[in-house]
């Protein structure tokens, strides 16, 4: 309790502890986002001498203290943006003064009729984060976050779609700095790049957010506006056909539209917005498969169609309510619909028996067909309510409630048929599961400046999720009349409920060139699961719960050159979700189980890194950052043998895991119309660990590039070129091969740039190349082996088309998913 009144005390005496204060807001007066971390100088109006200089939060605010009688001037800077200069500022009997919002301009400079325009930086290195402009990449136009975040060096996407940040899939995503806790790949494809403003990459972030993400967070900004007026936008995207089939059974059909409203008049600001978009992929997949059990090898080897179907539709509205500087009240409501179907039609061509398993004879050959069809569904309905208010001494507290459901599921449907003879049916199954999902999070936090060393923030964060699941496994037995019956070994119910309560303090500040930040975050989380089989027989509950603190520092330093050196530490944690704690196996298809384990634990990391930037005159930079990442209890999937014909993957806890490496990126202007942005990421990754009795010691060197590069033929028509490479990788049974995309994209816009057309070429492969292709292999000496190449669709041509109504900015805010996308 001595605790809360010392903290009760300070918040207490924090307006008695400045004298006279100098305070404002510094934005980006294109779209009046708040600038964290810009500057703002104060001089001696009399002599022109630097009284003292402070650097913004992360809402953009400064607040100058101990400010003597007297006139001063302020200059307002940030990289990229030209500074602006407040004079006639007077300071007298102990008042001070507010200066409101300070908007800054891109570089550029008008003296007369010669006007010079400056560019916007790809990429803008600050202390905690690498910010990423989103105009620089036109490829991902028409398309969604994923197309956005492939571009940067840290993000590399392999041929499964799955993405992953400094080599982990393990990241959160933030949208507008708000907690979005969910499947990342799931909502970054369903988010529309155009409503992306900019994309902040927190490799090791402060104690301020939640410590979950062992790779950090990828914090997604839409775009905003600033002035009274509307906002209407409308996105269409069409797809041509497809030039390469596969063969597959239907065409595959690309088409979309999204569409914003938004409205801002004095103290309201409502936006209003719907999106749906269809986004097949072609493809196909050739395997190979052999087990031995009892020295005795069987084979399977197979080819077909493996396409998706994929649907998402859903409409979101948010009301935002500022009466006065001092509150703000926002109302949101999110909802809609999202199917994914992966189809699966496989001839397993050559499937036969040998004994020995060492060259024996062939017992049997045999073929089949497999039709399977997998059905993911998600209904989800959020919402959400926010209030802030900033006190007279420039502190500021920030509420948060959200409530989400969401419906998971979906069927999978299994038919073994004879081949060439389909009407042969030897084995037909169905599963099929019900998850619904309720979740809330509530937050509270706290900002103010009782030191003169910088700013103290606190908070409380609670967040409860409760997911229950039903899994029905049916097998046809035509013994009975050709009617599905339960397979209880299959089948269960299964309910998660976890809470969590967490709390934070953080101190940040500046002083001459230095910046730092240091905090610790207490966490305590409780997490029951409760099995049941369909039967009655078995009815468990595991339990985990832990209290543990997650500290983080850090700090950068400002040479006179602009040269910035930083360093930083966090404390993550990965925690699981109710798919991979699920002990009861899913028949994902004919030759593949999956389960969980419902004893595994959260993985625990330890992040490090170290790390410079340099900018240079004509828009030239550069940027070096070393890492390390340290991973306890890491999780794995791992496969062992369930039949002669079915391997089954289990999710486990299998040991350590330790990542390190450095990233690089540069920015290049040869020619005032010719613009080039690099980035590569290399690491080094082992596993060291066990698993069913054995070791599992692996380890390799992996690379991915991403590029790309602009030619302004006029200012309204420009032609880019992109390239993202994935280098091959091993994995904790087998390795995974290299994986590439090359992307054009030619951009026109009309109509003084209401309309913009965007022409794409995806996937440029013209029969001469393997893009879109990788090859996935695991093994387990003598026992198993599997290797699957998947080729997905190449050359794929869309054409998108954006037209805004008037020329208002967007000021669109839309609230998002906090826990069912994780699940789907």
């Amino acid at each position: 309790m001595k605790f809360y009144h010392f903290l009760l005390m300070l918040i207490a005496l924090a307006p008695l502890s400045v004298s006279a204060q100098i305070t404002g807001k510094i934005t980006d007066g294109d779209n009046d986002y708040p600038l964290e971390y810009a500057t703002a100088a104060l001089f001696d109006q009399e002599s022109g001498e630097l009284v003292t200089g402070v650097i913004t939060n992360l809402d953009g605010v400064f607040t100058i203290d101990e400010v003597k009688n007297g006139t001063y001037y302020l200059e307002a800077s940030f990289i990229g943006f030209e500074t602006k200069t407040i004079k006639d500022i007077v300071v007298e009997n102990r008042k001070g003064a507010d200066l409101g919002t300070i908007a800054l301009t891109m570089g550029g400079t008008q003296l007369e009729e010669v006007v010079v325009k400056g560019e916007r930086a790809t990429m803008i290195n600050k202390i905690d984060r690498q910010v990423f402009d989103t105009k620089k990449f036109q490829n991902s136009l028409g398309g969604s976050a994923t197309d956005v975040v492939k571009n940067i060096p840290s993000v590399s996407v392999d041929g499964q779609g799955e993405i992953s940040v400094r080599g982990s899939t393990g990241f959160v995503v933030l949208l507008n700095g708000n907690p979005v806790q969910g499947n990342a790949s799931t909502l970054l494809n369903q988010l529309p790049a155009n409503a992306i403003e900019r994309v902040e990459v927190i490799t090791a972030p402060s104690a301020k957010y939640d410590p979950e993400g062992k790779a950090g967070i990828l914090n997604i900004i839409t775009r905003k506006g600033a002035a009274d007026g509307s906002f209407a936008q409308i996105n269409l995207k069409g797809g041509l056909p497809s030039i390469e089939t596969y063969g597959n059974d239907k065409a595959h059909q690309r088409y979309g539209a999204d569409a914003t409203y938004n409205i801002r008049k004095g103290d309201w600001n409502i936006s209003m917005g719907a999106n749906y978009q269809r986004n097949d992929l072609g493809g196909r997949r050739e395997g190979d498969v052999f087990t031995i059990i009892n020295n005795t090898l069987t084979q399977f080897p197979s080819s077909g169609e493996r396409s998706f179907d994929e649907i998402n539709y859903s409409g979101r509205f948010t009301v935002d309510y500022a009466p006065d500087d001092k509150n703000a009240y926002s109302l949101g409501f999110y909802g809609g619909k999202r199917k994914k179907d992966r189809l699966a039609d496989i001839v397993y061509y050559d499937n036969h028996g040998i004994s020995p398993a060492v060259g024996g004879e062939r017992l049997y050959t045999f073929q089949y067909y497999n039709h399977n069809l997998r059905t993911r569904k998600s209904d989800f309905v959020l919402g959400s309510f926010d209030y802030s208010h900033i006190f007279d001494n420039t502190s500021k507290l920030s509420t948060s409630f959200l409530y989400e459901y969401t419906l998971l599921g979906g069927p999978t449907e299994s038919d073994n048929l004879g081949e060439p003879d389909r009407n042969i049916i030897y084995q037909q199954e169905y599963n099929t599961n019900d998850n619904p999902l309720n979740g809330i999070r509530l937050s509270l936090d706290y900002a103010w400046k009782p030191f003169a060393i910088g700013q103290l923030e606190t908070g409380y964060q609670y967040r409860n999720l409760d997911h229950t699941g039903d899994f029905v496994y049916e097998r046809k037995d035509d013994t009975t009349g050709g009617t599905f019956e339960l397979v209880p070994e299959f089948s269960s119910e299964v309910d998660l409920q976890r809470s969590i309560h967490s709390g934070y303090a953080q101190l940040t500040g500046a002083k001459d060139k230095w910046e730092y930040a240091a905090g610790v975050r207490i966490e305590a989380m409780d997490r029951e699961l409760d099995l049941r089989d369909k039967q009655g027989l078995i009815d468990t509950t595991y339990a985990y719960d832990y209290v543990k603190p997650f500290p983080s520092a850090s700090v950068q330093y400002t040479f006179e050159n602009n040269t910035k050196l930083k360093a930083a530490y966090s404390k993550r944690v990965e925690r699981t979700t109710t798919f991979k704690m699920n002990p009861f196996p899913e028949r994902e298809h004919s030759e593949t189980l999956e389960q969980g384990d419902p004893t595994l634990k959260p993985e625990f990391i330890d992040l490090l890194e170290v790390g410079i930037s340099k900018n240079f005159d004509g828009g030239n930079s550069i940027f070096a950052t070393a890492y390390y990442r340290d991973t306890k209890n890491l999780v794995n999937r791992v496969n062992t043998i369930y039949n002669d014909t079915i391997l089954n993957r289990i999710y486990s806890n299998v040991g350590k895991a330790k990542s390190l490496g450095l990233e690089l990126g540069a920015q290049l202007k040869p020619t005032k119309n010719w613009s080039n942005f690099i980035g590569a990421n290399l690491y080094n990754y082992s596993i060291d660990g066990t698993y069913d009795g054995r070791n599992i010691d692996s380890s390799s060197f992996v690379y991915s590039i991403n590029a790309n590069s602009t030619y302004d033929f006029t200012e309204t028509t420009s032609l880019q070129f992109t390239f993202n490479y994935l280098s091959e990788r091993i994995t904790a049974q087998g390795e995974d091969s290299r994986f590439y995309s090359p992307n054009l994209t030619f951009k026109k816009s009309f109509l003084n740039d209401r309309l913009t057309a965007t022409l794409q070429w995806q996937n440029i492969d013209m029969g001469l190349l393997d893009t879109n292709e990788q090859r996935i292999t695991t093994y387990r000496e003598g026992e198993f082996y599997t290797t699957t190449n998947y080729v997905y669709e190449v050359d794929m041509v869309l054409l998108n088309l954006s037209y805004n109504f008037n020329k208002n900015k967007n000021k669109s805010k839309f609230i998002d998913s906090e826990f069912g996308k994780q699940e789907f």
